[in-house]
């Protein structure tokens, strides 16, 4: 467990731009260390909690500052735009958030407090009952219960940060065929951590498979209400089209030299907005979940054809291993696997192949 101290928290006003671009700036410092270190040990997520952004995704009775949805998206737009790998970080940390502030547990005020300042880092593995190993006849992650005690036997098989957190979020079946979730010490007995998998794209990520062996994960969460698991929300969509606004801004700075690009940063540009436009006007409602999903596929497309344009852009020299626009084309490439419902690659595979992802051929792929 790599050591983290506690973090004096000095609130900014995160609804400010001008403060937003401050802060991804100074992101962007630390990118090239993140890409290959991880947020953990760049100093971001220690930027995270000094600034107050782990606090707003926090309620305020709990040491937060219960910032709204759209504050939250602004933060994820503003911080993929400079560091895919420190965005993906923090929405692991904030869905791991999210599930514990559904606690009725006493001690969930203390727990939360802890999370905002820094004192604790906390991470989530849920795909096993979301979108990955869902196709196995029994749970990848098995919770069985003897008398009063739990016990969790299985895989998480893909748990961010695993690591560089000191408590793993997590969601395991039961024989009864119900889901329960669980907040288990990464130090926990019987627990394996593989070492971080070496990814087409966000190896700072330091994401691992994360083996349970008769582990005893204490009592489950105690939910206020019935949750379930969410793939494909509209923080996936924010990071998505993060990341391409990041491309466009790099596409802008060669068409300083080359006036010719300046119709394809313009057009992109215009796209970029308009996804914007339909991200926010998704938080003032309630849109239904084929509507989100529409929303993150039109942010996939449009993240995998700008990281395509900025590599053109840059010829062959963009071909070169660690040059920026090989690394944002495997950024790009991510949102085709990442957190997405069964829905979206299906009309993401009709679309690759020619297929209009409205027909009859899109419910039978995959």
């Amino acid at each position: 467990m790599l050591p983290h101290t506690t973090h004096m928290v000095l609130f900014q006003d995160l609804t400010d731009p001008a403060v937003l671009l401050s802060l991804g700036d100074e992101i962007a410092t630390h990118a090239e260390n993140t890409r290959h270190a991880g947020p953990w040990k760049s100093g971001v997520f220690h930027l995270f909690a000094r600034t107050g952004i782990l606090a707003a995704f926090i309620p305020k009775d709990c040491g937060g500052t219960g910032a709204s949805e759209r504050v939250l998206i602004e933060l994820f737009l503003a911080i993929a735009r400079r560091c895919l790998t420190s965005a993906l970080a923090l929405s692991q940390w904030a869905a791991a958030v999210r599930i514990i502030d559904t606690s009725h547990d006493p001690s969930r005020t203390t727990l939360l407090a802890d999370l905002a300042s820094g004192r604790i880092r906390a991470t989530v593995g849920i795909s096993q009952i979301s979108t990955s190993r869902r196709h196995l006849s029994a749970p990848a992650l098995l919770a069985t219960q003897h008398e009063t005690q739990w016990s969790l036997t299985g895989l998480c098989p893909w748990v961010t940060g695993g690591d560089s957190s000191d408590l793993l979020i997590t969601a395991a079946v039961t024989n009864s065929g119900e889901t329960k979730f669980f907040c288990v010490p990464l130090q926990a007995r019987g627990l394996c951590i593989e070492p971080p998998m070496k990814l087409l794209a966000l190896s700072g990520s330091r994401t691992s498979a994360v083996h349970f062996d008769r582990v005893d994960p204490g009592e489950p969460i105690d939910q206020k209400s019935s949750s379930t698991v969410r793939t494909g929300g509209l923080a996936t969509s924010a990071l998505a089209l993060g990341a391409a606004c990041g491309s466009v801004d790099l596409i802008e700075k060669e068409a300083a030299a080359r006036p010719s690009l300046r119709f394809v940063v313009d057009e992109f540009q215009s796209e970029c907005r308009s996804v914007r436009d339909e991200l926010f006007d998704s938080i003032t409602r309630d849109i239904e979940p084929m509507q989100r999903n529409r929303l993150r596929l039109r942010a996939n497309n449009l993240v995998v054809r700008v990281g395509q344009a900025f590599l053109t852009a840059t010829k062959g020299t963009g071909f070169i291993e660690g040059h920026p626009a090989a690394d944002r084309v495997c950024e790009s490439l991510f949102f085709l696997v990442w957190s997405c419902p069964p829905s979206v690659s299906a009309a993401a595979m009709c679309e690759l192949a020619g297929l209009d992802p409205d027909s009859e051929f899109s419910s039978d792929v995959l």
